[in-house]
């Protein structure tokens, strides 16, 4: 049997490698259009803080590695541009020619793309996504050899905010803008001041109701113009999101899910049986709604590649879903979220109510501590747990791992206010965060 693989980063050699193991004499052929496979692709902000790090250090396991140890072929520089279900085959585009590759087996595994406006000026140097590992590197070299002092990051999500606070550590002065009202969205108000506030504190500043039209070059540095403002700067960084490529299964004929993720089953096959996707380009099940959704995190798609690879040799797969459990870095402050937020439950049809929050992160008055803040969200009608929402210096990251756990159980909020949950002085109050909220959150309910 045939195996290819399109797309060489978690989802894709995730699953050559444990198919490897699962069939050891499967003929496996990845094919990546970039230069890079299996590294990782989240450490990049933080390797970035630090000029003395190669950002190849984020590789996890060189191209090279998988054929000597474990005998799977890794096609670099070569993109696949087209898929035939009917007759069992990809065309692939080398540096010197196109060529057919007939499969048993197919996995999509393409990732996502930034998102980047088309607007006069975009393809002025100095201007970056950052996505791939080759964006990170240029990014650093730019720095460097730019002697950058100041940057503008469009967008104000994940990325946007782990990447201002590596410009900060290097001394980079950091302007953030977007044309929507709101720091983040999907986030409590209460939550959301206490991010603006550790920003601010590190000297970022924030504009809020501007769209950007245009990008001019002059010799020294970039000019982007706004709605009413012009901002000079020496870097410009595009954070405004992602979306799925999933456009080589649209041309097939696949089906596609929310967002224009492809869709999948339980099994990570698409519509047509013999093609799987996985990672960033698919789509998941939400574990709280049962809905389809698109929610493209590292878990997943490890996950996902795991799944494809033991169907494919005949074992039990279920993929039970998604609470989209998320936690990212502002400086000193640990964020993170689960399940869903207040709108999102109101979208789905639920009657939510929210609680927030303000306790500690240790014992009262034990050294270190400091302000954790917690939203929960529960559902009227039926007493479910739905969602929660952490803020604070310490304690966050690994607490909001207990709320997802009862959102896969599908506990009710009186449920996990009952839960048995570690006590230590030095690691939390005799009430844990999650369990007041859920208690206070009870007495709306």
């Amino acid at each position: 049997m045939k195996f290819l693989v399109i797309g060489g980063d978690a989802a894709g050699m995730s699953a050559a490698s444990r198919a490897k193991r699962n069939i050891p004499n499967l003929d496996i052929v990845v094919f990546e259009k970039t230069l890079d496979v299996s590294y990782s692709a989240c450490g990049m902000p933080y390797n970035l803080q630090d000029p003395t790090r190669k950002m190849d250090d984020l590789i996890v396991r060189a191209a090279k590695v998988f054929e000597e140890k474990q005998g799977i072929k890794v096609m670099l520089n070569h993109e696949v541009i087209s898929i035939n279900p009917n007759s069992h085959e990809i065309i692939v585009k080398s540096p010197t020619q196109e060529y057919r590759e007939e499969y048993d087996k197919l996995l999509i595994a393409t990732g996502a793309s930034p998102i980047i406006p088309d607007i006069p000026g975009i393809k002025n140097n100095g201007i970056f996504t950052l996505k791939s590992l080759e964006d990170g590197r240029k990014i650093k070299n730019y720095i460097i050899s730019n002697n950058v002092k100041s940057a503008l990051i469009i967008g104000m999500g994940y990325i946007a905010l782990e990447m201002c606070e590596a410009f900060r550590a290097l001394d980079i002065k950091v302007t953030m803008i977007k044309p929507r009202p709101k720091l983040i969205p999907w986030m409590n108000e209460q939550l959301s001041t206490v991010i603006k506030k550790e920003l601010e504190d590190h000297n970022v500043e924030l504009v809020f109701g501007q769209e950007l039209k245009s990008v001019e070059k002059t010799n020294d540095s970039l000019i982007a113009h706004f709605d009413t403002l012009d901002i000079k700067t020496d870097l410009i960084l595009f954070a405004i999101g992602i979306t799925p490529n999933s456009q080589l299964a649209k041309d097939a004929g696949l089906e596609l899910g929310p967002k224009g993720s492809i869709s999948v089953n339980r099994q990570m096959q698409t519509s047509d049986p013999d093609i799987y996707a996985a990672g960033d380009c698919a789509d998941s099940y939400h574990v709280v709604t049962g809905n389809k959704v698109w929610i493209p995190l590292a878990l997943r798609a490890n996950r996902g590649g795991y799944a494809v690879a033991d169907h494919i040799a005949g074992k039990y797969v279920y993929m039970h879903g998604v609470t989209g459990t998320a936690v990212f870095k502002v400086f000193d402050l640990e964020v993170a979220r689960t399940g869903l937020s207040l709108n999102e439950a109101k979208e789905a049809g639920f009657d939510p109510q929210e609680e927030v929050i303000e306790s500690r992160s240790r014992a009262h008055a034990h050294p270190g501590s400091s302000t954790i803040y917690c939203q929960m969200v529960g559902d009227k009608r039926s007493g479910k747990l739905l969602g929660c929402q952490m803020v604070g210096k310490e304690g966050c990251a690994h607490r909001i791992n207990a709320v997802s756990v009862a959102l896969h159980k599908g506990m009710l909020v009186e449920e996990y206010a009952q839960c048995d949950l570690a006590y230590a002085p030095p690691f939390g109050p005799v009430w844990d965060p999650t369990l007041v909220a859920a208690n206070q959150l009870l007495r709306k309910l």
